[in-house]
């Protein structure tokens, strides 16, 4: 017998209709998580059609992108961006409501960003198909789970039919090999992932993640890798589930009741020994060292210690037309002006942690705004319990609710016009942290110890003055 990649087992059991010349697959969805933004368009078309939801026992709804991670004023109202934000968050309320739906929504002590809270439930778990109009969907892959984003009339066709077209991807394989210096981490492993093989290297590609580095990675650092798969080109990102993946999920509230069967299914899932991909990407993961961007694209990034590289096509002229970076001058002599910390990418309790102990006994410089936005109420809580929300605010850092944040800048959290944004983010596009912001992406230590330097700064400059408290 031929054997199998996790992502052929993925697919093949999620086929009710064979891929055909003139048609593409059609796939049954598990899991179906919808948010205030992409949701409004595609419950407008169910009403249109006087559709109901086919399983909204199966679909999940979370508050994230447009709510603020302000507080509520002495009026009891909270600080919406704009008019548009509020709408949106109301019109997912009522939309939840009205289908049945399950919703994680304001003052629930589960609410989050949709691709942490997925995770920190149970609802993410192995074999599953899952699928959220959003990106970076791929990041429920790091559980052997096949997850992607989808367009708005998709999100549509999901929630009256359980079911998507889909072309089946080609698959790739991306092997990191060795151990991850000290001072590295998940996000620095997707940057140089990113570099090497480009932001359409993964295009038209599942990609799974393999090696003893990526084997040697916590469930948070997979979920950061799997996350960035996307800006990589891909829709899809796996990481096989194993032992760290069982660990992780075990007793969480949404997990398999017979929890022996779910191990002994989930158990058969990894690629077999001998299994074909596609394409393969190697690297060495011993020499991946603290990375940030410099460009405008995620595969424009180097380590921390560089400089910008010299290059003479018009994309790369016109982006350091826009980063201003010096040619030839080290990194290091950027200044900062704000710094994030947060976004489905690095937002979980690990990130936090890693951000607090650089900052631990040490200011902010003068002049930079530092953003801390855990992922979930859940992390929020978390944090405080270990005191980490009060290492960033001695610090002179702002610690706010859960939400997307300034990832995306729709509940007003932006930088302004010329500003350098080091963020833990996952994309450094034109105007996405605001008109005219230039982003450089970071992990969370990098970005902490650039708020602390008041310019682009390497992690391991920047020891931890304290020891870390002890984690049960």
């Amino acid at each position: 017998m031929t054997a199998k990649s996790l992502f052929d087992k993925l697919w093949n059991r999620h086929v009710v209709v064979p891929e055909t010349t003139d048609a593409p697959a059609v796939l049954y969805i598990d899991l179906h998580l919808i948010h205030e933004v992409t949701s409004p368009q595609a419950f407008s078309v169910l009403e249109e059609r006087d559709l109901p939801v086919r399983r909204p026992d199966l679909t999940k709804a979370t508050l994230d992108h447009s709510t603020p991670t302000l507080k509520a004023g002495t009026d009891g109202r909270l600080p919406y961006a704009t008019a548009q934000a509020e709408k949106q968050v109301e019109r997912l309320i009522a939309n939840t409501q009205k289908h049945g739906i399950e919703l994680f929504g304001l003052g629930d002590p589960r609410r989050g960003i949709v691709h942490v809270i997925g995770p920190e439930m149970g609802l993410t778990q192995p074999g599953k198909t899952i699928v959220c109009g959003d990106s970076h969907t791929s990041t429920h892959g790091a559980f052997g789970a096949l997850a992607f984003g989808i367009g708005t009339t998709e999100v549509g066709h999901v929630l009256a039919t359980q079911c998507i077209l889909q072309r089946k991807p080609k698959s790739m394989r991306v092997t990191v090999n060795g151990t991850l210096p000290e001072g590295s981490s998940a996000k620095d492993m997707a940057l140089a992932i990113i570099a090497q093989i480009g932001a359409d290297g993964g295009q038209g590609y599942a990609l799974e993640f393999a090696g003893s580095a990526v084997r040697a990675l916590t469930m948070e650092g997979r979920m950061t890798l799997c996350n960035m798969a996307i800006e990589a080109g891909a829709r899809v990102g796996l990481v096989a589930p194993d032992e760290t993946t069982f660990a992780w999920l075990k007793g969480r509230d949404r997990v398999p009741a017979d929890w022996a069967a779910a191990m002994a299914d989930w158990q058969t899932l990894p690629t077999e020994d001998g299994a074909a991909f596609d394409k393969e990407a190697v690297l060495d993961g011993g020499a991946i060292t603290p990375m940030i961007t410099y460009g405008v694209s995620p595969d424009a990034a180097a380590p921390v210690g560089g400089s910008l590289p010299s290059t003479d096509s018009d994309a790369a002229r016109h982006a350091n037309d826009y980063m201003q970076f010096a040619e030839d001058r080290p990194f290091t002599e950027q200044a900062v002006d704000r710094v994030f910390i947060g976004s489905c990418t690095n937002s979980r309790l690990e990130d936090l942690r890693a951000a607090a102990a650089v900052m631990r006994g040490r200011s902010v410089a003068s002049g930079v705004t530092a953003l801390i936005v855990p992922g979930s109420e859940a992390i929020r809580r978390d944090a405080e319990a270990e005191g980490l929300d009060r290492v960033f605010l001695d610090a002179g850092a702002e610690w706010r609710e859960p939400g997307c944040s300034m990832c995306i800048g729709m509940n007003g959290d932006i930088g302004q016009p010329g500003e350098l944004v080091v963020s833990t983010s996952n994309r450094n596009f034109i105007g996405r942290q605001g008109k005219g912001v230039r982003t450089v992406l970071a992990g969370p230590a990098t970005a902490a110890a650039s708020a602390i330097a008041g310019h682009i700064a390497d992690p391991r400059d920047y020891p931890s003055l304290a020891r870390e408290p002890e984690h049960v």
